[in-house]
């Protein structure tokens, strides 16, 4: 996935399942779509995005313009 952190197992992307998260959807409605899911891998999304926020590897994005 072109260096892209993946949940383990699956070729699905943290960033791809953060999107989907930041867009609305419920966990419950990520586990249904991608049953190769568990609630521990939503659970790990959320702890890999604290670790990147604690590491400073995330940096804050200009607010957009009504």
């Amino acid at each position: 996935m072109v260096g892209k952190p993946v949940i383990k197992g699956t070729r699905l992307t943290v960033e791809f399942l953060l999107e989907r998260l930041a867009s609305g959807w419920p966990p419950q409605e990520l586990l249904e779509n991608y049953p190769q899911l568990h609630a521990h891998d939503i659970q790990a999304l959320f702890a890999y995005a604290l670790d990147s926020l604690n590491d400073g590897l995330l940096y804050p994005v200009n607010k957009r313009s009504a």
